[in-house]
């Protein structure tokens, strides 16, 4: 399965050709992937790698070092700090936003951190890429946006909404924003499969699960990275890109990655839902179909009858949830995700 052909990634490299480019959160798991990708298409004028974790930094140069990629620049900074932005932003092209608190238990028993980063800084990141005249800027949300249960679904909608309304602030200075929406990254840092996969090498006497009926969507961070390229390519500004996934139950998962290892039902956690949703009925008034994604358009001002929206109306009763996707990952297809992800990320 793949999110990026030969034919988008010849669009890619030549929007990317020359250009500068900033990924915030880019020493995170998404980040480190984003990095190897655009460096392998080796057109970039710079990459500039900002992260608030000095640690993570430092182990990047190790893996990335400038004598070897003489385009690539490591920048200590934080999103919640304006001034520093307005900084690193200058000069840039185009910025990838992937900085976010993402840990559900952690944003409800520390609300105010969370907005911090999620609302507040996507906030600073809108008004750093217009003072800086950026050209592009598209930002990372989740499912969990989607009717949100918990503070961190709520702040990444916050998030979204603040995104998409910048482009009506941009002015003559034309700057667009846009947003990618997708579900459970294998692999990633403090996701499910190192979580069991620690488990199984522990010799643990189970594998816990939350819920028997829990269905998850699935992604892996390289295809997460060619999603966001591609759909960086085809936004005009305030779209939110969801790209067609597979779903997986979670039972399922847990039996492929150890047959002969019991489970048992733990409890679905505070703030987690059952299944997941990337496009509600309420959206799907503005929701068109493509071959390998969903575009949700928006209702402002600066949009018009006149633009034009690529793409298929999905009925007005359509709903992309994990439950219901009709794409079901095989055992031999998860079993292939999971040999290709790294569990060091």
């Amino acid at each position: 399965m793949t999110l990026l052909n030969s034919f988008r990634r010849d669009d890619i490299r030549e929007r990317l050709a020359g250009k500068s480019i900033l990924v915030t959160g880019g020493t995170g798991s998404f980040g480190k992937q984003f990095v190897r990708t655009v460096l392998g298409l080796d057109c970039v004028r710079r990459l500039i790698v900002l992260s608030r974790d000095e640690q993570k930094h430092f182990d990047m140069m190790r893996e990335f070092p400038d004598s070897k990629y003489p385009a690539i620049r490591y920048f200590l900074g934080d999103v919640r700090d304006l001034e520093r932005l307005q900084m690193a932003f200058r000069g840039v092209d185009i910025i990838i936003h992937a900085a976010a608190q993402k840990h559900v238990p952690l944003a409800e028993y520390n609300p105010t951190e969370c907005l911090r980063t999620n609302v507040w800084g996507a906030e600073n990141v809108v008004r750093a890429a217009l003072d800086n005249g950026v050209e592009t800027v598209m930002a990372l949300s989740t499912d969990k946006a989607v009717s949100p249960v918990n503070l961190y679904g709520a702040s990444k909608l916050a998030a979204e909404k603040v995104f998409c309304a910048a482009n009506n602030l941009s002015g003559k200075s034309q700057t667009r924003f846009g947003a990618v929406r997708y579900g459970n990254v294998v692999g990633s840092r403090g996701s499910v499969v190192p979580f069991f996969h620690d488990l199984i090498a522990q010799k643990a006497e189970f594998l816990p699960i939350t819920d028997d009926r829990m269905t998850r969507f699935w992604i892996t961070l390289q295809q997460g990275v060619d999603f966001v390229l591609s759909s960086m390519c085809m936004m005009k500004g305030g779209e939110i890109f969801i790209p067609k996934i597979p779903s997986m139950k979670m039972t399922d998962l847990a039996t492929t990655m150890a047959p002969h290892m019991p489970q048992k039902i733990v409890g679905i956690r505070p703030g987690e839902k059952l299944h997941e949703v990337m496009v509600n009925e309420e959206e799907a008034r503005t929701t068109r179909e493509l071959a390998d994604r969903y575009v949700i358009y928006p209702m402002l001002s600066y949009w018009s009858k006149d633009d034009v929206m690529e793409g298929e109306p999905v009925p007005e009763d359509f709903r992309y949830a994990s439950n219901t996707n009709t794409w079901w990952l095989s055992e031999p297809e998860l079993l292939g995700m999971i040999s290709r992800i790294n569990l060091d990320l």
